[in-house]
């Protein structure tokens, strides 16, 4: 016989539970936002799709945040003859990145001096990761640009590193050419995000979801067994 104290108890687990993750969820973009925000103020060279939508910002007249947004929603059109789906991970990446990230120059003042551009570069980079590991814990599927990345492996079998390495170099040079800035924050953002990325996915991993949740994106339910696969190289 199930007792009514225990189906109490499993709903508030579940609602617990639901809780954690939405808030792992929209801190996690808000500080990825923020880190996108303090990597352009240390002016030392941007992530790959940030140069590409600084190029386009420097040729619009919008602002880098409002192209990220429409960006991130033209690249979900992308995602239809992949035959991804989004989830609300995926939706709130779209609109919340961009706009944070304008909030965070607004707010940030430009900074002369190298020796504080160098200090703010590395917490960005670390600030990043932090993010990545909250927001792709929480198991709401990935942004539109990974899940690009995942769509293309699995509609051409080609592997996950190799696929993102064309993508990003695609877009750095296409950035790059836009007049976006390529720098050493451009080296340091490819060579540490990885290890971090991976490090704070398991330092922020949920106990208590399956292996394989039952979410809308296919990007974290389908084939890609993990968040890890999702933005790491294999």
């Amino acid at each position: 016989m199930i007792r009514p104290d225990s189906i109490t108890r499993g709903v508030g687990s579940r609602r617990g539970l639901l809780a954690r993750r939405l808030v792992q969820l929209y801190t996690g973009l808000t500080l990825y936002g923020v880190s996108m925000g303090l990597m352009l103020r240390a002016e030392l060279g941007l992530e790959p799709w940030s140069v590409l939508n600084q190029g386009i910002s420097r040729h619009t007249g919008l602002s880098i945040g409002t192209v990220t947004i429409v960006s991130g929603a033209l690249i979900l059109l992308l995602w239809i003859p992949l035959r991804q789906r989004p989830g609300l991970g995926t939706v709130s990446n779209v609109v919340i990145l961009g706009a944070v990230m304008d909030a965070t120059l607004a707010w940030v003042p430009e900074l002369d001096s190298l020796g504080a551009r160098i200090p703010l570069l590395a917490f960005a980079v670390l600030l990043n990761g932090v993010a990545t590991g909250l927001y792709l814990s929480a198991r709401f599927g990935a942004g539109p640009r990974d899940g690009l990345m995942t769509g293309l492996h699995q509609r051409t079998g080609r592997p996950v590193r190799l696929v993102r390495t064309c993508i990003e170099v695609t877009v750095l040079a296409s950035g790059f050419l836009l007049g976006g800035s390529v720098g050493a924050g451009t080296v340091v953002y490819a060579l540490a995000i990885g290890p971090m990325a991976q490090f704070f996915l398991r330092r922020f991993a949920i106990k208590g979801l399956p292996e394989q949740p039952s979410q809308p994106s296919r990007v974290v339910a389908g084939k890609v067994p993990s968040p890890e696969r999702a933005i790491l190289p294999e």
